[in-house]
C-alpha cells in the first residue's frame, strides 16, 4: 500500500492600496510601513508623497485588519471605494492644501510684526514685548497645532518623528519667553534686545524668543504648504490622464437606428456606440462602420491623424477628426488602454527606489539621535557655565535645524514629477527601480522588425529592362498583385496606386504556390499574359532575365530587399523591389543612443544579408549584428552580453521579444507592439518611434540625478547645520527659515523635471 503526500498549493496573495491620513513626514511613513510589515503574510510599502500604502497580503487576512493596524499606529487609513460607493457623494472634496494655506496666511500676518520688532530695535517701544506675546502665542499654539497633534499622537505610541522636533522647539521657545516675561527681567518696561545671527552668553532671564517661535512656525508652515501644493502639481499628469476620457457616450440600441446618450461608466463590452466628428472615442473598440481620421496625439504624441475604417481598432480618449464612426466596445473601465496607462503611472509613483528606502531608514533613527544631541547641547552649555539662555537657545536651534522634511520629499517628488512628465510624453515607467537601471546601462539591443524598421513591406524601387517604362512595369505588376493577399503583393499594390494611380482589371488570375502569380490584362480587345514572381516562374514561361535585370536583382537582395520579376508578352520587362522600410527616425535615434554612451546591437530573426543591410543604413557596425536568431536565442544573446559584464537594455515589440525584454537589465517595449511584450518590459514607449527610447533613457537618468541631488542636499544640509547649531552659532529663527528653504528647494528642484523636452 502506497501513500502520497500532496505538495502544498501556493496561495495567491491579494493586493490593496490604502489611503493614509495623518502623515506629516517620511518618519510617519516609515513607522506605518514597519507596523504593517510586522503582520504575518503582509508586505507593505508606504509612500509619504502619494499618501498611499500598497499592501500585499494573504487571503486569510481581512483588509479591515490592515486598517486597524494603521490606526493603532496613530494614523488614519481607508480602503479604496468602489464606483457604487462614491455615487451621490458631494462633489466638493476637502482640500488639505486650502486649509494649510489659511493657517499659513494667518500665522504670517501675526508673525511679521513679532519678527520685525525683534529685528529692529527702533520698533521696540515701551511694553513691545507684551504685544509680541499676544501676537506670537496664537501662532505657536494654533498655527503649529498640526505639529503638536502629530507629535503627541506619536509619543503616545512610543515614537518620535520630525514633528516632535518642531513641536518641542517652538513650545520650548514660547515657554522660555513666558517665563522670562513673568518671572525674569524681560517684562520690565523699556526692555530692548538686538537681533543677532549668533547667540551671546547670558542668564536668559532678560531674553525672549517669541520671534523664533512664531517665525519657525510660519517658515515650516510655508514649507509644508509648498510641499503639499507640489504633491498636487506633480500628480497632475496622472489626473490629466484619468480626465482625458469622454464623460458621456451615444450608444445604438439593438435595432441599430435608435441613439441614446448614457454616462460612459455604464458602457459595457459589446455595446455599439457612435463617434461623431470632433468627439472623443468613449472607450477601446473596433470600428464596425464608417471611415475617418483619428487624432491619437493625446495618448501617443503623434500629431498626424491615423486613417481608420471597418475592423480597425480605436483607443478611448482619442479624437475623431473626420467622419461618423460606429464602434463596438471591446474594453471598458479599468481594462482600457487609458486606464492601464494611468495605473502604470500610479504604480510607478507609489513604488520606492532603493535610494528612498535608504532615506526612510535613516529618518527612522534620525529623530532620536537629534533629541539626544539636543539634550547633550543643553547639558554641555550649562555645564561649562554659559548660562541657561545660551544653552537653551543652542538646544532649540538643534531641534529646529534637524527637521529632515527635505529628506522625506527628496525621492517621492522627483519620482512623481518624472513619471508624470513621462506619461505626458508617451513614456510609461513601470517602477522606480527602473530609474536606477538606466544609470548603468551601457549596451542596447534593438529588435529589427517593428523597432528599427516599420515591420511592413514597402515598395523601394522599380528597375525596368532596356527600352521599358518603369511606370508601366509597376502599373501592370500592381494590377496583377491586386488580387493577391500576400504581404509582398500588398506592398506592390500600395506603392503602385501611390505612384501611378488607378490599376487595370485582371482576368484569369492564378496563384502559383511558392513562385508567384499569373493572369491576363485585357487591352484593346486583346489580352496580355502577365507573370509576376520568382525568376524561375518567368523562366517556365520562357521569359529569362537579361544581364541588367539579374544584376539589379542581386543588388536588391544584397541591400536587404525582396526582388519580384515582372514579365509579359514572352519577355522579362523589369523587377520590383520591396523591403521592410526603415523608420525615418531610426538612424538619428541610434546616433543619439551612442551619444548617451550606449553600444547599439541589432538582433533579428532575418537572414544575415538583410540584417547587415539594415544595420549599415542606420549606422550599426557589422560586428554588432546578430541575425538568424530564434526567440529562445534572443535570450541567450542578452545573457551572453551580461556574462561579459555588460548592463543590457533591450528594445522590442513582439511576442518573440518578451523573454528577452524580461531577461535584460532594462526592457523597453514599443507601445505599438504586443501586450505580452509590454507586460515583460520596464518601460513602455507609446509611440513606435525609436527616438522615444532615447527620450526615455534621458528622462530616467535625469530623474535619478534629481533624486540623488535632492538627497545630497538634504543630508549635507543637516550634517553641516547641526554642528553649527550645537556650537551656538545659529539663531533658532534663522535655523527655521533655512530648514523650510531646504524643503522648498527639494520640491522646486524636482519640479524642474516638468520642463524636460522630448523630440
Amino acid at each position: 500500500m502506497s501513500s502520497t503526500t500532496d505538495a502544498p498549493t501556493p496561495v495567491a496573495a491579494n493586493e490593496v492600496e490604502l489611503v493614509i491620513t495623518g502623515m506629516t513626514c517620511a518618519s510617519c511613513a516609515n513607522r506605518i510601513e514597519r507596523k504593517l510589515n510586522k503582520l504575518d503574510g503582509v508586505s507593505a510599502s508606504v509612500n509619504y508623497a502619494t499618501e498611499k500604502a500598497k499592501v500585499t497580503y494573504l487571503p486569510d487576512i481581512a483588509p479591515d485588519t490592515l486598517v486597524a493596524t494603521v490606526e493603532q499606529a496613530g494614523y488614519g487609513a481607508s480602503l479604496p471605494r468602489t464606483q457604487e460607493e462614491t455615487k451621490g457623494d458631494d462633489p466638493a472634496v476637502f482640500d488639505e492644501t486650502d486649509q494649510l494655506r489659511q493657517r499659513l496666511i494667518i500665522s504670517a500676518v501675526l508673525s511679521i510684526p513679532v519678527i520685525a520688532m525683534a529685528m529692529v530695535p527702533a520698533l521696540q517701544f515701551t511694553h513691545w514685548q507684551w504685544l509680541s506675546l499676544t501676537l506670537a502665542a496664537p501662532v505657536v499654539v494654533w498655527g503649529a497645532y498640526p505639529f503638536h497633534k502629530a507629535a503627541w499622537t506619536n509619543l503616545r505610541h512610543g515614537a518620535t518623528t520630525m514633528d516632535t522636533l518642531v513641536s518641542m522647539g517652538t513650545l520650548a521657545a514660547l515657554s522660555w519667553s513666558v517665563y522670562a516675561l513673568f518671572f525674569g527681567t524681560a517684562g520690565m518696561p523699556g526692555m530692548t534686545h538686538a537681533f543677532e545671527l549668533t547667540v551671546e552668553r547670558g542668564d536668559g532671564s532678560g531674553n525672549i524668543y517669541l520671534e523664533a517661535a512664531a517665525g519657525v512656525t510660519t517658515f515650516i508652515l510655508a514649507g509644508r504648504y509648498f510641499e503639499q501644493r507640489a504633491k498636487r502639481r506633480s500628480g497632475a499628469a496622472l489626473r490629466a490622464l484619468l480626465e482625458m476620457g469622454a464623460k458621456e457616450v451615444t450608444v445604438l440600441d439593438a435595432d441599430g437606428t435608435t441613439e441614446r446618450t448614457i454616462p460612459v461608466d455604464r458602457l459595457a463590452v459589446g455595446m455599439r456606440f457612435v463617434v461623431r466628428p470632433g468627439e472623443k472615442v468613449a472607450t477601446d473598440g473596433v470600428i464596425e462602420d464608417g471611415t475617418s481620421a483619428v487624432d491619437t496625439s493625446m495618448l501617443t504624441g503623434e500629431s498626424v491623424p491615423v486613417e481608420v475604417g471597418p475592423t480597425n481598432e480605436v483607443v478611448g480618449a482619442t479624437v475623431n477628426a473626420g467622419g461618423r464612426l460606429v464602434v463596438r466596445a471591446t474594453r471598458v473601465g479599468s481594462d482600457t488602454q487609458l486606464a492601464q496607462m494611468a495605473r502604470m503611472v500610479e504604480d510607478a509613483q507609489t513604488g520606492k527606489a532603493r535610494v528612498q528606502r535608504l532615506a526612510d531608514r535613516i529618518s527612522g533613527i534620525f529623530v532620536p539621535i537629534v533629541l539626544v544631541l539636543t539634550l547633550a547641547t543643553l547639558t554641555f552649555w550649562i555645564a561649562i557655565g554659559a548660562g541657561l539662555s545660551m544653552a537653551f537657545t543652542a538646544a532649540v536651534a538643534v531641534l529646529i535645524i534637524a527637521c529632515p522634511c527635505a529628506l522625506g520629499l527628496a525621492t517621492p517628488t522627483a519620482l512623481m514629477v518624472g513619471t508624470g512628465r513621462g506619461a505626458q510624453l508617451g513614456i510609461l515607467i513601470k517602477g522606480p527601480e527602473v530609474l536606477e537601471s538606466t544609470r548603468t546601462v551601457d549596451t542596447i539591443v534593438l529588435d529589427k522588425t517593428g523597432t528599427v524598421t516599420t515591420g511592413r513591406m514597402t515598395l523601394r524601387e522599380v528597375v525596368a529592362a532596356e527600352g521599358e517604362d518603369e511606370a508601366e512595369v509597376l502599373r501592370r505588376a500592381g494590377a496583377l498583385e491586386a488580387a493577391s493577399e500576400h504581404p509582398i503583393a500588398r506592398a506592390i499594390v500600395t506603392g503602385a496606386r501611390a505612384r501611378v494611380g488607378d490599376l487595370p482589371q485582371v482576368d484569369g488570375f492564378a496563384n502559383v504556390e511558392g513562385l508567384g502569380v499569373q493572369g491576363l490584362i485585357p487591352e484593346g480587345g486583346a489580352s496580355t499574359t502577365m507573370v509576376v514572381g520568382r525568376p524561375s516562374l518567368l523562366a517556365d514561361w520562357s521569359m529569362p532575365l537579361d544581364a541588367h535585370l539579374q544584376e539589379a536583382m542581386v543588388r536588391a537582395q544584397q541591400d536587404g530587399g525582396t526582388a519580384v520579376a515582372v514579365g509579359w508578352d514572352g519577355q522579362a520587362r523589369g523587377i520590383v523591389v520591396v523591403a521592410d522600410a526603415i523608420k525615418e527616425t531610426s538612424p538619428q535615434a541610434i546616433s543619439e543612443l551612442r551619444g548617451l554612451g550606449l553600444r547599439p546591437i541589432l538582433l533579428t530573426g532575418d537572414n544575415e544579408v538583410v540584417a547587415r543591410a539594415v544595420a549599415a543604413e542606420v549606422g550599426i557596425a557589422a560586428e554588432e549584428v546578430f541575425a538568424d536568431v530564434m526567440p529562445a536565442d534572443k535570450v541567450a544573446v542578452v545573457e551572453r552580453l551580461q556574462s561579459q559584464g555588460k548592463v543590457v537594455a533591450m528594445v522590442g515589440d513582439g511576442v518573440n521579444d518578451a523573454a528577452a525584454l524580461a531577461t535584460a537589465d532594462l526592457g523597453l517595449a514599443m507601445g505599438t507592439g504586443t501586450d505580452v511584450a509590454i507586460e515583460a518590459s520596464d518601460l513602455t514607449l507609446v509611440r513606435g518611434d525609436l527616438r522615444v527610447a532615447v527620450d526615455a533613457i534621458r528622462l530616467a537618468r535625469r530623474t535619478l540625478g534629481t533624486i540623488k541631488g535632492n538627497l545630497f542636499w538634504a543630508f549635507a544640509y543637516n550634517v553641516a547645520a547641526i554642528p553649527l547649531a550645537m556650537a551656538g552659532m545659529l539663531n533658532p529663527m534663522i535655523a527655521g527659515a533655512a530648514m523650510a528653504f531646504s524643503s522648498v528647494f527639494v520640491v522646486s528642484n524636482s519640479l524642474r523635471l516638468r520642463g524636460f523636452r522630448a523630440h
